[in-house]
């Protein structure tokens, strides 16, 4: 059996992999394995500068207007379980569901983490 690395989260070391990501069950933590120590790998981070991960809770910091429609996204609306996709050709590298718009993608430039 190959030697898959402990949880990063919680040092767990019963993780096992699941397609391109390594799983911990105990805490339920996924990150990808990347060759070296995974520092050269995109990081996404908000407006003031902190990391963001898979799952996290953001905070608007300004009024978004949306395509198509006629309501906007106020500010300091709060988006919980967001999914990071890196390197996203428009700039848009955060997925998210918002209460009252449904699925949307929102550039991390205009979020602060919770």
């Amino acid at each position: 059996m190959e030697n898959l690395p402990n949880c990063p989260k919680c040092n767990s070391e019963y993780t096992y992999e699941d397609g391109s990501l390594l799983v911990c069950p105990e805490c339920s933590h996924e990150w990808s394995l990347e060759s070296g120590n995974g520092e050269d790998t995109d990081v996404i981070k908000d407006a003031n500068g902190n990391i963001l991960n898979d799952g996290d809770a953001v905070t608007v910091i300004k009024d978004l207007k949306v395509k198509g429609s006629s309501s906007s996204i106020k500010i300091g609306t709060k988006v919980k379980s967001i999914r990071l996709v890196p390197g996203a050709s428009d700039g848009h590298d955060i997925e998210c569901k918002i209460d009252g718009f449904g699925a949307i993608k929102l550039k991390s430039s205009v979020v602060k983490k919770a």
